[in-house]
């Protein structure tokens, strides 16, 4: 389009030019041409519209927009056009008005043109890549990048910021979608596929149709939560309406898909052909699987359009209620050796509730698919329909034939069960040696009986007419329910009882466990689920349990008194440490020892008279039992269990104590000191190592040597053993002590306290060898020492080397710990320092002696010789 320039001559002053008529009315002309021009071009462009239904096409109309508009909008720019409007306008024209208008429509369309070209063209990339992507990854991978471009175009842009311009951009970019998805899918073929490839396509094309829909409401909830922009509503039916659409029918495909893969193909393989040995017959039932998707491979129409959307569904109708039959059919012929009960159920009604609920499965969905004019009338509805009478004709036979198999045995087995005793008596063979609890007596209530009860109250319910005798035992189910759960409860009391006892206990207790024994006897051998004494017999039973129970209860009452005892004992520690002195000193070794001798002395008291109180315990248990005598046989295993208690009770004592002593003496806590001396010419211990070994030695075997005072009792009894005279002036008390004292583990942890303390006292003798470098000072003959370095005669240099020499001993000894710690024991050495220090002292005044000695016989000669020189003079 080009603007024609006026044939005027417009040289000179625009002032002189608007004065000329010709010229005016020439430009005039000019202009009704221009504003024409002008008018007839954008009416044209704003009347144009996308040249087809992709966004690419709407792109291209803005292309071409602004290129027709800019193009003309840069000669309206031209210095001739400029001045004939400067003309014009000077000359007040009438139709420069007009003109200026179009003008300014012009410019404002131009720049609406050129910004909608600059952001429109940041989607290109990704529409090109939607319409171009070679599988559904790039598709898939293009929506969300396109989604927040579509986002920074509503930002940003100025005119594609409503829901004019935007809606109708992203209802083509869905509709450009759609048919990419579309074409990926041949129906005609799809099942004709590998099924698992056609799954996966079908699958892909569906999650493409949600990520659009998905992305789109992830930058609403994005753009929601940002302060400052426009928010991004669109009408969701014109964006997603066709896109919705098409994903569900695909779910529809999909479901398909794995109803024949899943389903029936998985179903119908190679196993079942070979556990029903008729592999004909399984073909058949696939070639008829392969055919439910025939009608999605003939059909003439789309699917895939909304205006197909009622064909569609008829289709997916058909195929439902088809694989409806098919399914109930499968699951029927699946589990009829096995059908799955409910829960409460017994197996019979349960079988017949579970043919029934199939039945009215289909039947429903038989009857609903009725009422679709026409789905049953075809030639498949039909075939569909003949099914379904084969198959309820089935479920019928299989639920008669069911109802008179339970009728006949339970006829039958009624009598029988309500015959049954009502209690029975097993031996359990895992009990060893106690005859008592090996035997466990069961209530006889078959759980057949509880079964055919149950089974006759359903078949009531389904229609069936039950036996008399069912219908009677059924009336009475509370009846017999209560006696079974009563008689579980009471022997559930026995059992529980029974258990509570140990060894010694039940053969305590078998008198009288015999004589309830004999209370159970009647349900055992006489009395039946017909018997009108059942209530009588229960009421016995619980009685004589009670009185049992009470017998027991007062013996473990004994016994956990007999146990405290047991327990206080068990838990003294005959190991009880002294406190430690004013500051860091700590006991000696005899003052440690001694004191736990000392209140070791105290606690065997105390556990003596805990151990004599038993006896006195046990023969009131005797009492208990009808035995009123500690020496009773019938007691004696009784008696003899508590013995081996006490036994083990001592030696977990013993062991305890010497384990909780050793780990005191291997602790780097010191729990007494010995003294380091010099007894010239050693440095030795005090006491000495010896003398510690064999005082810990002693209050070890001290500690075993408790055990000689539980005195043991005379054999089947809980009396103590007399003193025995083996001689004259020898008595002998049988204790535990012979025995404890043979424990291998005791005679093991005893060994490991002495050897460890032997150690502790080998590494100090270790540690006192580097004060063997001192020894010179008392090994030497000092006396001797001293007329040698006199005969000497020693230089004054001398006699201070030799001084400082023995000051710096006594320093440096001074510089030494005081105290060593290692483990358990405290070492302390202030003794043997201040010895040290003092030889080292002594030395030093020797040797001043005789430096004051020598001095003087120098200061004497002097003298003399000073005399004799002033006499001469």
């Amino acid at each position: 389009i080009k603007l024609d320039m006026p044939a005027v001559n417009l040289d000179g002053e625009v002032s002189v030019l608007a004065t000329v008529p010709e010229v005016v009315e020439a430009l005039e002309s000019c202009a009704k041409t221009w504003q024409k021009l002008i008018s007839t071009a954008l009416e044209e462009q704003l009347k144009k519209v996308p040249q087809g239904d992709g966004p690419l096409a709407e792109i291209d109309l803005w292309c071409v927009r602004h290129a027709v508009l800019s193009g003309l909008h840069e000669q309206t720019k031209l210095p001739e056009v400029e001045k004939v409007l400067a003309i014009l306008q000077e000359a007040e024209s009438e139709h420069v008005r007009g003109l200026l208008i179009v003008l300014n429509d012009l410019r404002e369309h131009c720049v609406e043109a050129l910004d909608n070209v600059r952001f429109l063209s940041t989607l290109v990339h990704h529409l090109k890549n939607l319409i171009d992507g070679t599988d559904f990854n790039v598709v898939l991978d293009t929506i969300s990048s396109l989604m927040n471009a579509l986002r920074m175009v509503w930002i940003m842009s100025r005119h594609y910021n409503t829901d004019e311009r935007m809606v109708p951009l992203m209802e083509r970019i869905a509709w450009e979608i759609s048919k990419q998805v579309c074409k990926s899918v041949d129906l005609h073929t799809l099942f004709k596929e590998d099924r698992a490839t056609a799954r996966r396509k079908i699958a892909e094309a569906k999650d493409t149709l949600e990520q659009w829909k998905k992305s789109y409401f992830a930058v609403c909830t994005h753009i929601g939560a940002s302060e400052g922009e426009q928010h991004w509503e669109f009408d969701q039916k014109r964006l997603f309406g066709r896109t919705d659409y098409i994903t569900s029918v695909y779910q529809d495909l999909y479901d398909i898909l794995q109803v024949v893969i899943e389903e029936f193909y998985n179903v119908f393989g190679s196993e079942l052909k070979a556990v029903t040995g008729d592999p004909k017959h399984i073909d058949d039932l696939l070639r008829r699987v392969d055919q439910l998707t025939s009608p999605m491979e003939e059909m003439t129409f789309d699917p895939f359009s909304l205006e197909s959307a009622h064909d569609w569904k008829l289709i997916m109708e058909e195929f439902k209620v088809e694989v409806s039959v098919e399914n109930v059919k499968q699951i029927f012929v699946q589990n009829l050796t096995d059908p799955p009960v409910f829960k409460n159920h017994p197996p019979v009604a349960g079988a017949i509730y579970w043919s029934r609920s199939l039945f009215y499965r289909i039947k429903h969905t038989i009857v609903r698919f009725q009422e679709v004019e026409g789905l049953l009338a075809s030639e498949r509805g039909k075939e569909v329909k003949q099914i379904y009478l084969q198959v309820a004709k089935r479920m019928k036979e299989y639920e008669d034939q069911k109802y008179e198999q339970w009728r006949d045995e339970t006829e039958q087995m009624l009598p029988l069960l309500l015959k049954k005793t009502l209690l029975v008596v097993i031996t359990v063979a895992e009990e060893p040696v106690t005859t008592e609890k090996s035997v466990q007596f069961l209530v006889n209530f078959s759980p057949r009986l509880q079964e055919i009860i149950v089974e006759t109250k359903y078949m009531e319910q389904l229609g069936f007419p039950v036996p008399e005798i069912a219908r009677n035992v059924s009336l009475q189910e509370d009846k017999y329910l209560r006696y079974a759960d009563e008689l579980k409860h009471m022997l559930d009391h026995y059992h529980n009882l029974v258990e509570t006892l140990n060894e010694a206990e039940t053969r305590l207790l078998d008198d009288h466990i015999q004589e309830l024994w004999k209370v159970f006897k009647s349900g055992q051998r006489r009395l039946n689920w017909n018997s009108l004494g059942i209530a009588d017999f229960i009421a016995r039973c619980k009685q004589a349990i009670e009185k049992f129970e009470f017998l027991v209860h007062q013996i473990h009452a004994n016994s956990g008194d007999i146990n405290d005892n047991l327990l206080l004992i068990e838990s003294t520690n005959l190991f009880k440490f002294p406190l430690s002195k004013s500051g860091d000193e700590l006991p000696n070794v005899k003052e440690f020892f001694d004191y736990i001798n000392c209140e070791r002395a105290k606690d065997i008291e105390h556990m003596v008279r805990k151990y004599t109180a038993i006896p006195q315990l046990l023969t009131q248990v005797g009492g208990l039992v009808d035995v009123n005598s500690g020496d009773s046989s019938k007691l004696a295993s009784y008696y003899a269990y508590w013995e081996n208690r006490i036994y083990q009770m001592l030696i977990q004592l013993i062991l305890k104590n010497l384990q909780a002593f050793n780990t005191a003496v291997i602790a780097s806590v010191p729990l007494f000191q010995i003294e380091v001396v010099l007894s010239s010419p050693k440095i030795i211990l005090q006491p000495t190592a010896s003398e510690i070994d064999k005082m810990t030695e002693q209050c070890v075997q001290d500690c075993v040597e408790v055990t000689k005072h539980f005195v043991r009792w005379m054999h089947g009894t809980c009396i103590e053993c007399p003193p025995q005279h083996v001689a004259e002036d020898e008595v002998i008390t049988f204790s535990f002590y012979s025995d404890i004292s043979q424990n291998l583990l005791i005679i093991e942890q005893a060994a490991l306290i002495t050897w460890n303390v032997h150690r502790v006292l080998t590494s100090f003798s270790k540690y006192l060898n580097h004060w063997e470098r001192y020894c010179f000072l008392w090994t030497l003959d000092k006396d001797m020492a001293m007329k040698k370095l006199a005969a000497e005669k020693p230089s004054c240099v001398t006699f201070d080397e030799k001084l400082q020499f023995y000051m710096q001993i006594a320093q440096e000894v001074t510089q030494q710990p005081l105290i060593k710690d290692e483990h358990s024991i405290r070492l302390c050495l202030s003794t043997l320092v201040s010895a040290v220090q003092y030889k080292a002292k002594d030395w030093m005044i020797s040797l001043g002696k005789l430096l004051n000695e020598s001095a003087r016989k120098e200061l004497f000669s002097l003298q003399e010789e000073i005399g004799v020189g002033i006499f001469c003079s």
